[in-house]
This record gives structure tokens, sequence and C-alpha cells, in this order.
């Protein structure tokens, strides 16, 4: 679902939450990409990138798989939330926290990275800020699974349309940044489709709206402490934070006779404890893709993510469309069309500029 928070962000590319977490978990990785660059460090295709003995073609390869079946996993997992009805989006929420919390204490003991876990936790300037992103995607999740489960699964795919429009203004009203040309139009006319959206429901999309600043103030929050943690400790501390409010959740479902963990047979059961791995590993292949993918490919994957979600509530749910909804999902399909020509444009621009900046070395 990146550069918002950098020191030019916006005005060198667009941002995106994805980017943000994408830039969070490459931060510690010796092949980066440059802002605004759209390309690795590691050369051309077909040579060897520093230190990996692979060639970045194959590198690339398995980044675009890894994104893809990140974004796909993300994108299908409308149809996890409906198998687990009658759950509630609470019951839910909470099970994937706990159970999250389980799989990643496996991976950190895997990986022995408990001194790495304690550290962060120990930090405050790391721990701080994980616990503000806790609670901000606690509250997507929450969002997202009530609009899932509740019929609303065509607004939820539009929350992470307007992603990006989202990264864009908190660049400019948080970083004072200033836009380009298409990026104004852009924010122009997403602020148009949220009005035709309005119109078309009648009230304002608000699940939209919370999923897509929630998840745009997370990527925020992440990118500035990403240099200092990497993303499997990160998603732990982020658990740690939330885990006691699930546990104490779960608890009074069951208490009140709400919960359906233990009441609806073992296969339900299992799907539920099956929630922390789902919740984990769409994260972990994310973290593996944008580690070897320039933030522009990054860009443009996010992209599969709500389409998925949006064919699944039309094909699946069969939830309904209306013109005026349509003409509202085409506005916003328009702006994202205008950042993405902004974006690659400048991804060449910038590539142009590096190259003649390295050919000015090497002749001095």
């Amino acid at each position: 679902m990146r550069n918002i928070a950098c020191l030019r962000g916006v005005g060198d590319n667009v941002s995106t939450p994805d980017q943000i977490a994408a830039s969070s978990s490459s931060s510690s990785q010796p092949t980066t990409t440059t802002v605004g660059g759209g390309g690795q460090s590691t050369g051309g295709v077909g040579k060897l990138g520093k230190g990996s003995g692979k060639p970045v073609r194959s590198e690339s390869t398995a980044g675009i798989l890894f994104g893809i079946g990140a974004y796909g996993l993300w994108g299908l997992l409308p149809l996890y939330f409906f198998v687990l009805m009658p759950a509630s989006a609470v019951e839910i929420v909470a099970n994937r926290i706990v159970w999250s919390l389980l799989f990643c204490a496996l991976l950190i003991t895997i990986t022995r990275a408990w001194r790495v876990f304690g550290a962060a936790v120990k930090d405050r300037s790391v721990f701080g800020p994980l616990a503000l992103a806790a609670g901000l995607i606690a509250i997507n999740w929450l969002t997202y699974t009530f609009g899932v489960t509740t019929g609303h699964a065509v607004e939820t795919s539009l929350g992470y349309f307007i992603n990006p429009l989202v990264s864009v203004l908190l660049g400019v009203f948080v970083l004072k940044e200033k836009l380009r040309p298409l990026q104004w139009a852009a924010v122009g006319i997403g602020f148009v489709a949220v009005g035709v959206l309005t119109f078309s429901y009648g009230q304002l999309p608000w699940i939209a709206l919370i999923l897509a600043f929630s998840f745009g103030l997370y990527g925020f929050v992440k990118k500035r402490v990403g240099p200092k943690v990497d993303a499997l400790t990160s998603l732990s501390v982020e658990t740690v934070v939330l885990a006691p409010f699930a546990a104490i959740t779960m608890v009074v479902l069951g208490v009140t006779g709400a919960e359906t963990l233990t009441t609806m047979g073992a296969g339900h059961f299992w799907l539920l404890v099956a929630s922390g791995v789902i919740t984990a590993v769409p994260l972990l292949f994310f973290g593996a893709s944008a580690r070897r993918l320039p933030m522009t490919t990054i860009g443009l994957l996010q992209y599969f993510a709500p389409v998925l979600q949006f064919v699944v509530a039309l094909t699946v749910f069969n939830e309904t469309m209306t013109t005026a909804r349509w003409i509202g999902f085409c506005v916003v399909w328009l702006a994202l069309i205008l950042l993405t020509i902004d974006m690659l444009r400048t991804t060449r621009k910038n590539s142009v500029l590096k190259k003649k900046a390295r050919l000015a070395a090497a002749g001095a």
C-alpha cells in the first residue's frame, strides 16, 4: 500500500504511504534507492549488485514477484474476512493482533533478533513513534475490517485509491512542501471526486477517508523512525503495544458471549489463529520487494491491491455501483493517472540529471 518525510519529499517524487514503508524497510540495506531517482545504485541490468553476487535483473524480478505477492494478498484480504463471518470487526482485529505477536515472536526467535527488539523497546526515539504508529494502524484495521464485513468493500478500496492524494496533502500541510502543476491538478481533481462520491453516497465516504488518512499518517510516522529499525522489529513493537488491548477485548468478548473463536468449530478457530500469519507474510513480502525495487515501481505496484479489492467487491460481494459512484471513481482514477505521469516524468528527469552528473564527475 513514500518519500513524504524526506527533506525533499513530494517536491522530488510522488509520495505514497507504500513508498514510505518501502523507504523504511530498505533504509538499512547497503543498496538503496535515491529519492526521486527511480532506480537503485546497483547499476544496469545484468551487472552484479554490490556484495550481493546476484544480477540486478534477477533481483528486480524477485522484487516484482514479492511485490505482487504482497499487494495480491492485501487485495484478496476481503475474502478472508468474509470467510471469518459472523466474527465481528473488533474480534477479527483483536485476534489479528494477538496471533501476529506470537508469529513475530517466532520469527524473532528463528532470526535471533531479540537483542535488536529489546534495543528498540528501550529507545524512546523508536518506541514512541512506533506506539503512535500502532494506534494509527489499529484504527486502519478496524475501519477496513468493519467496511468489508458490513457491505462497504467498494468504499474500502476507494480509501486506498485516495492514499497517494493524502500523502501529497501531508507533504503540503505538514512539511510545507511545494507541489508541481500536475500534483496540484491531481489534488484538485481528488477534491472533486470526494464531492461527487459524497453526493452519490448521501454522506461523506467516511470509511474511505478514515482509511486513507490513518494509513497516510501511519506511513508518515513509520518513515520518521524507519532508519532506526527493521520491518520485523517495527511490526513486533507495534503488536506488543496493541496486544494488551487486544487480549482484554478477546476476554470481554468471551465473557459476554460475543466471541466466535471457540464457538464456531475447529475450522473457524484455526482460520482466526491464521490471521497472525496472514497479517505478517504480506508485510515481509513487501519488505523483500522494497529492498529490490526502485520507489517508482513500488509506487505503481501499490494500485494492485485496491484494484483487486474493487473487483472482489463487485464480483464476489455483488455490491452496487450507481452511475454517480462510477463517475466518482473515474475522477479518482484520473487524479491517480496524473500523479503517475508526474512521478514517471520526474523520475526520468532525475535519472538524466544523475547520468549527466556522473559523466561530469568522470570527465573531471
